[in-house]
């Protein structure tokens, strides 16, 4: 992420009404987006894969292809919560931030 968009999102995560909200850099969103909906044509076939009755080693690597695939998206997202949701926080004196997201490693990592 350049320093352009880090600092074009500044204040970009906000709890509005008992939920919070982010307005990621339009760059990393469109990014997110189409790769999740590669990964929704991906599920879809295998859907239909095993409509089809395809051999279940074919239909296992197919799966292991979109585990490694939101794998890349959790990992493009962390990246930029990294620079810009936490980065905030903490300059703002939000220290909690970093036990929220040693949490949320650790829910990923299991």
């Amino acid at each position: 992420m350049s320093k352009l968009e880090k600092n074009s999102v500044k204040n970009h995560c906000e709890k509005k009404m008992n939920e919070r909200h982010v307005d990621r850099p339009e760059k990393v969103n469109n990014a997110l987006i189409n790769r999740l909906n590669r990964i929704e044509g991906q599920v879809r076939g295998i859907k239909g894969m095993i409509e089809k009755g395809v051999y279940c080693d074919d239909v296992l690597i197919q799966i292991a292809a979109v585990q490694s695939a939101m794998k890349g998206v959790a990992k493009l997202l962390l990246e930029s919560h990294m620079h810009t949701c936490i980065v905030d926080k903490i300059k703002s004196g939000d220290e909690d931030v970093v036990d929220e997201f040693l949490k949320t490693i650790e829910r990923m990592i299991k």
